[in-house]
């Protein structure tokens, strides 16, 4: 793709600002708050949209594009269920985390179960966090660079971490949050551009849905090898209400809130702007089939293609500063969530045995980020034979993610669940996903990992509800209570949740 000159003023303009603004926000952090959670300060519209600027990243635009072009528009599946998830997380999960006053998710844990579920957890996150994670988000976004620029991969790899780890480093979430805020525009406005333009293209929306007709459905049969009808039973849940209620790097955002009430209307907030992203992005995709099938060999390709067919001269550079910005705003949210944890659940916990200093949480914190950009920029261009990366991903992630949500829920609901049984539901999970995953290709030639998600799911709470029954606490333990936030709920959020209900369900009775 050539940009002429505008195109790299705008591009260069645009990294010159985030950064700029990045490093003055972040310019005054003297606690373990104010790095760590932004002070708990955060209003409901900077909580929304560093949601789901953290969220959408390189790996959407390339690889959620790709599945787009490939499978369809099954795969907005992960969008408009994670919509319901996070009116969830609004109304059940958030009012208890904030009440305990917690710094990070396993921290929670801790008081709920004891040390080591809280460290196992932790260091499942963080090895997820920057092994996949921070090499995956790398990769995909270096790909875009090679694509406009001819970057050697490794080159952009590097450029792309450096710069996104150095604003990071230097001003924590707070430096995180204010340059999502900037990039989320942009992506929400870059891809609105190429998603009319894509639709102009093929002759317009109903143009699109005539000819798409036969790629435009969410349910797929039951034989479909990734995304089969029946994950809608409970594999698709598992992944979603775990990503968006129990992820250090998502739940970071509403954790720093400055009430209950902004928390609140912030996920609200972000579960109204996730029912557009499959528009944005999934869509743009099947018309890159449409348009370019015979010339696009995988369909990562598929979004790059449309960049650089369909936009103009002086909207490439606009379109490619968000894309880039989706690049760095997830890497930096992955990269602080990553240093939290391993200050405050690691190395406090388990390495000096105690309560650290703010100073030095904070150099602590901004050394470990430091080494996870290195580690992430080593391993990312390793991803180049995985085919596509967000699949790839959505893959890795379930190791973990059942165990996780079910030691969560199952503690709520089962309030004398001891934690042994919680250690052991942890621990099985990922062996538990992975022979289920295996056991689906072999003996029905499917690899539909959200099932196998679901059937670790339930062996780990099974463990939890066993355990109970046994061994049960003799009295159940009393969490936290924090006055750190006004705790009074927002009156919108049940009904404004209600309206994100009703629209998804909408949304599949027209695509189903």
């Amino acid at each position: 793709m050539a940009l002429d000159r505008i195109d790299l003023v705008a591009f260069v303009t645009f990294l010159a600002v985030v950064v700029g603004v990045s490093l003055y926000a972040g310019r005054r952090e003297d606690t373990t708050a104010d790095y760590f959670l932004a002070g708990r300060n955060l209003p409901w519209w900077l909580i929304g949209i560093s949601l789901i600027a953290s969220n959408i990243s390189s790996e959407h635009f390339i690889g959620m594009s790709g599945e787009g072009f490939q499978t369809g528009l099954a795969i907005a599946a992960f969008e408009w269920v994670a919509a319901i998830a996070l009116v969830f997380v609004a109304l059940v999960l958030l009012p208890r985390f904030l009440k305990a006053g917690i710094y990070t998710l396993p921290e929670y844990l801790e008081f709920r179960f004891g040390p080591t579920p809280r460290v196992i957890m932790a260091a499942y996150l963080m090895t997820v966090y920057v092994v996949v994670g921070l090499a995956g988000i790398l990769y995909a976004g270096s790909l875009a660079l090679t694509s406009i620029f001819g970057l050697d991969l490794t080159a952009g790899v590097w450029a792309i971490g450096l710069l996104a780890g150095g604003y990071t480093i230097y001003g924590g979430l707070k430096a995180v949050v204010w340059s999502d805020m900037l990039q989320g525009i942009a992506l929400l406005g870059g891809g609105t551009v190429l998603f009319f333009l894509s639709m102009n293209a093929v002759g317009g929306f109903g143009a699109f849905l005539s000819a798409n007709e036969d790629r435009l459905h969410l349910m797929l049969p039951a034989d479909h090898p990734t995304l089969p009808w029946t994950i809608y039973v409970l594999g698709i849940w598992v992944p979603n209400i775990a990503y968006w209620g129990l992820n250090q790097f998502i739940s970071q955002r509403a954790l720093a809130a400055r009430s209950l009430a902004e928390g609140q209307k912030g996920v609200i907030f972000a579960a109204f702007l996730k029912l557009l992203i499959p528009f944005l992005i999934v869509m743009p995709g099947i018309a890159a089939y449409q348009l370019y099938a015979s010339e696009i060999a995988i369909g990562d390709q598929a979004y790059p293609e449309l960049m650089a067919n369909l936009l103009p001269t002086g909207l490439r550079g606009v379109m490619f500063a968000a894309l880039f910005g989706a690049v760095m705003s997830s890497l930096d949210s992955m990269l602080n969530s990553a240093s939290t944890i391993f200050t405050l659940d690691i190395y406090s916990r388990h390495v000096v045995k105690k309560e650290l200093e703010p100073s030095r949480a904070i150099r602590i914190g901004r050394i470990a980020t430091g080494v996870f950009v290195v580690i992430g920029c080593l391993l990312a261009p390793q991803l180049a034979s995985v085919g596509g990366i967000y699949e790839y991903m959505q893959r890795v992630w379930n190791f973990i993610w059942p165990g996780i949500l079910a030691v969560f829920l199952m503690g709520m609901v089962l309030p004398k669940a001891p934690p042994r049984a919680a250690t052991v539901a942890l621990l099985i999970s990922p062996p538990a996903y992975g022979l289920l995953t295996l056991g689906l290709d072999f003996f029905f030639d499917s690899q539909a990992y959200l099932n196998a998600a679901a059937g670790a799911f339930v062996l780990s709470s099974l463990v939890l509800v066993v355990g109970s029954r046994v061994r049960p606490l003799a009295e159940a333990r009393a969490l936290p209570h924090s006055d750190a936030v006004d705790l009074e709920p927002a009156p919108s959020a049940r009904w404004g949740g209600a309206v994100v209900v009703i629209l998804t369900l909408g949304l599949y009775a027209v695509f189903w």
